[in-house]
């Protein structure tokens, strides 16, 4: 096994236990006879800008860990060449993720807002906040109810704004509070 087969074995590992492995669990996972034989191997890592160490001493993912090969852009009008030449690299967790803490993700259950491209069986990126633009996507309790919709602002007057003809807005009858405002979308095919 190269370094890069014990790279993706540890992010596959990363991603499926939401932690590191111990370094027990990694002579398990590499096929090795010793913890020192672990011990190199992390330090290689270290080196590379793999893994760190918190102040604990214990493994923790770097900036790098688990970054996707950003390979320049793709039409989507008319068809043209294009050369594939990696120009980045993104790490999907810096990139959706705009304020730790505060995002979090929920599944989609509905179809008030196919026009807005969100569908039942999405998922969204919400960042909690009870603050809201005109045309923002929300998370909101509407009278005691909880539902995501664009926000609609005018003057004092606020409502929630489905992105379906077949709904109705919704004008709230006592209460109507921000909880979180749509940040992505991320959809499985």
């Amino acid at each position: 096994m190269d370094n890069n087969n014990y790279k993706q074995t540890l992010l596959s590992f990363y991603r499926s236990k939401k932690r590191m492995p111990s370094y027990s669990e990694m002579m398990k996972l590499f096929g090795f006879k010793s913890k020192n034989a672990v011990f190199r191997l992390v330090e290689k890592f270290i080196d590379a800008g793999i893994v760190a160490k918190d102040h604990l001493g214990r493994l923790i993912p770097d900036s790098s860990f688990g970054n996707i090969p950003l390979l320049g852009s793709v039409t989507a009008g008319f068809p043209a060449t294009v050369e594939e030449e990696m120009t980045d690299t993104v790490n999907l967790d810096d990139y959706l993720k705009t304020k730790a803490g505060t995002t979090y993700m929920l599944k989609v259950d509905g179809d008030s807002m196919i026009d807005a491209h969100i569908t039942s069986g999405d998922m969204v990126l919400a960042e909690r906040t009870d603050k809201a633009h005109d045309g923002d996507i929300v998370i909101a309790n509407i009278d005691g109810e909880f539902t995501m919709k664009y926000f609609k602002k005018n003057g004092d007057k606020a409502w929630l704004e489905p992105a379906n003809k077949k709904f109705k807005p919704l004008y709230p009858q006592y209460s109507l509070t921000i909880i979180a405002v749509i940040k992505a979308v991320i959809r499985k095919y």
